[in-house]
């Protein structure tokens, strides 16, 4: 088993603009590429858990979103670092477009798309961590029962392992993982 870092998206990794699909809007956060490297450098998979909305909606397209995530991982290979897998959810009981206008066990509140990834790389819940920037993030977390569960952003989250405002912050937490692992 091994532990993963499980990243948002829209908020963790790129600033959130709303239903973000274009590569030209897409503005990284800071140190997102320093964590993601020091966390494969510690031997934690990385996987994004993102709901995407916007393909129900009608904004954008499957094949949109996967040229950018396409384009995002490849980002992330030239900074030192590498996203294993991207788990997202094109549904919305809102959508316009009739195969994606449904509830989804895998929309985050629910934890669909993190169990999927648990079961699909046999990974260890007890040493993972969580970041998101959003209640929806941390509540399915805590329902997939990682144990850190972690809030990034200006305000604070009583759902939340802990809360920061920094991603580097979260150096610390593998840190910690990796020598109780030991």
């Amino acid at each position: 088993m091994r532990p993963a870092l499980f990243l948002d998206r829209d908020g963790v990794i790129n600033k959130d603009f709303g239903y973000v699909y274009k590569i030209e809007d897409i503005e990284f956060i800071d140190s997102i590429f320093e964590l993601v490297s020091f966390a494969k450098s510690n031997s934690y998979l990385v996987i994004i858990i993102t709901n995407q909305a916007g393909i129900a909606r009608g904004m954008f397209t499957e094949e949109d979103f996967h040229i950018l995530n396409s384009w995002i991982c490849k980002q992330f290979e030239i900074n030192n670092g590498k996203i294993d897998k991207t788990y997202y959810c094109p549904y919305h009981i809102e959508g316009v477009i009739k195969k994606y206008k449904k509830n989804s066990s895998d929309r985050k509140p629910a934890p669909g798309m993190i169990e999927k990834a648990c079961l699909d790389f046999n990974i260890d819940k007890t040493n993972s961590i969580f970041v998101g920037d959003k209640e929806s993030d941390i509540t399915a977390g805590v329902l997939a029962n990682i144990a850190k569960p972690i809030y990034f952003g200006k305000n604070k989250s009583k759902n939340a392992y802990r809360s920061v405002s920094n991603l580097l912050e979260i150096k610390k937490e593998i840190i910690l993982n990796k020598t109780q692992m030991l």
